[in-house]
């Protein structure tokens, strides 16, 4: 009898489907995926995507993300719920508000947002690319960056920019624990820390290496041999381990809970393997975008590919 995964594998070729992975995703969901990456490597994929239906396995941002890039494709998520702390953080009418409290002023802001605030946007950034992004404009140029206050404090840092900051946040990262971080390297003091700029600055001052998913992930492959301490959402921990099999990873904890526990993303793990089969199966539920706010959106994202492929990212 055929299984859930073989039964997955049949509806992708029977549809002319590609899967989608988030690296925050399920184990078993990046597993079954076609290509698993961060926002810019699924972005990138999705724009060039020859499949007739793109199943986003992630939150519905990047399904809406996907969506606007492929606009003549069905774009699917197993579950519409998904969502994220971070976009709700940045409602469209408040920044729509907040920039014209500062005119003058090109608007960055991070693919973690909606598609009506991507609408309101001059260029699309994710963690891998945003540094650079932001460097590519002149060093007097006055940006609004939105809407992860965390990461716009250590793009400024970096980059010596001084961009009026959105004060949003990830719900996720924001659960980090400083002190209980400092811990965890006392007991561990060979390993190497490895934290997403989304972390909060106390946070942040003690990792070793700052970056997206993908450029902790690339870090751990290159340097198999140390132990690390990794500080971003759990999900990303199944890739390293499969990457580097004989590697220590050592999740850092949410606050409050003993070492050894997982930060994990709820709306992440909203998407099963049941979900992912009966979504393709019926071919529900799909992601739709307001064509109006579709043809604003898709601006800024094609913008941030354009730049991105420029500087080889």
């Amino acid at each position: 009898m055929e299984n859930l995964t073989q039964a997955i594998a049949r509806l992708k070729r029977e549809k002319n489907a590609v899967v989608l992975g988030h690296y925050y995703q399920r184990g078993e969901i990046q597993d079954m995926a076609d290509f698993v990456g961060d926002s810019l490597a699924l972005a990138q994929w999705a724009a060039k995507t020859e499949a007739k239906i793109i199943v986003m396995c992630g939150v519905h941002f990047m399904g809406e993300t996907a969506k606007i890039l492929c606009p003549d494709k069905k774009v699917l998520v197993p579950d519409l719920k998904a969502g994220c702390s971070l976009a709700d953080s940045c409602p469209a009418d408040r920044f729509e508000q907040f920039i014209r409290e500062h005119p003058g002023h090109t608007v960055i802001s991070y693919v973690n947002t909606t598609a009506a605030v991507k609408a309101l946007t001059d260029v699309v950034v994710t963690s891998t690319n945003a540094r650079q992004i932001v460097e590519s404009f002149p060093k007097d140029e006055k940006i609004i960056f939105g809407p992860d206050r965390n990461l716009g404090r250590y793009i400024n840092a970096v980059t010596g920019r001084h961009m009026l900051v959105w004060d949003g946040a990830c719900h996720v990262h924001e659960r980090f624990s400083a002190e209980q971080l400092a811990q965890l390297k006392r007991l561990h003091p060979d390993a190497v820390t490895l934290a997403h700029p989304e972390c909060p600055e106390a946070v942040l001052a003690q990792a070793d290496v700052i970056g997206s998913t993908a450029a902790l992930l690339k870090q751990a492959v290159a340097h198999p041999e140390r132990t690390y301490i990794v500080v971003t959402e759990a999900g990303i921990l199944h890739e390293m381990r499969k990457r580097c099999p004989t590697t220590t990873f050592i999740p850092a904890p949410p606050v409050g809970a003993a070492c050894g526990a997982c930060n994990e993303c709820q709306d992440m793990r909203l998407n099963t393997l049941e979900k992912l089969y009966d979504c393709l199966r019926t071919e529900s539920p799909e992601v739709q975008v307001d064509p109006a706010i579709a043809e604003r959106a898709v601006r800024p994202i094609r913008r941030m590919l354009e730049i991105s492929a420029r500087l080889g990212l």
